[in-house]
């Protein structure tokens, strides 16, 4: 189905990065996936799937690698910005510095990631960008003022592009997942035990935010984004897939 096609996934080389970039290589694409740890990427890379060290928060590395990537296996027609930090703080708790990382990382370097992928999709004939936002992004989350906003501004920057590539052949959709069960868990699960919950209540509290009680595999996750890249999802535009188990 995808045969041929570019990729290019941010923080692929683990959880749902990892799992979307499999997909997609499964299908025929050729799969760039990038992160700060080279080790990791190369501990899953294959014939279809290439490891790119790269940091989404600097802008010029992007403009560096994506370039690259594009010049080793054509244009990209596949963006998936996927890439970020989840990690919550209450208001007082909430530094300058605390804030600018979470926005450099979720919301910033995503917007390098879709800017830098357009230059070469818009020469080609077919394109899909595909952020993975958060429930956290069409809702708010209590401790996690920061990471609400910045997955907020996300699909704010999907729904702004896909009303100024209407009528392209390019479309522009979020994902919005509860919590899966990804290496990020783990920090979670420390950082709720930090505040005096046992392992078994913390697990609890993350398995009762997802309304069916479970956590999400990472693989239904990606399932939705090759969805969102097959022949029959041309007219699907703008739009935020919520993947949390019920209603958000």
């Amino acid at each position: 189905m995808l045969e041929g096609k570019h990729a290019f996934v941010t923080g692929g080389g683990t959880g749902i990065g990892l799992a979307i970039a499999k997909g997609l290589a499964a299908r025929g694409a050729h799969v760039t996936i990038t992160g700060r740890r080279l080790e990791v990427l190369e501990s899953v890379a294959s014939d279809h799937i290439h490891a790119m060290q790269m940091d989404v928060r600097d802008e010029g590395a992007q403009k560096e690698q994506i370039a690259k990537a594009v010049a080793l296996r054509g244009p990209i027609q596949i963006c998936v910005a996927n890439a970020g930090m989840a990690e919550g703080r209450k208001l007082q708790k909430t530094t300058s510095e605390f804030w600018r990382d979470i926005m450099a990382t979720n919301l910033d370097g995503a917007f390098y990631t879709i800017r830098e992928c357009m230059t070469s999709m818009l020469q080609s004939d077919w394109g899909r960008v595909i952020a993975i936002s958060s429930i956290a992004g069409v809702r708010g989350l209590k401790g996690g003022g920061a990471y609400s906003a910045s997955k907020h501004g996300l699909i704010g920057l999907i729904r702004s592009y896909s009303e100024e590539y209407m009528a392209s052949h390019i479309t522009f959709n979020a994902i919005c997942p509860g919590y899966v069960e990804t290496p990020i868990i783990d920090y979670n699960l420390d950082a709720i035990q930090k505040r005096g919950f046992s392992p078994e209540q913390a697990m609890d509290m993350m398995l009762n935010a997802n309304p069916h009680k479970r956590l999400i595999d990472a693989n239904e996750i990606a399932q939705a984004a090759l969805w969102l890249c097959s022949n029959g999802s041309g007219s699907v535009n703008g739009q935020t897939i919520e993947i949390a188990g019920g209603q958000v």
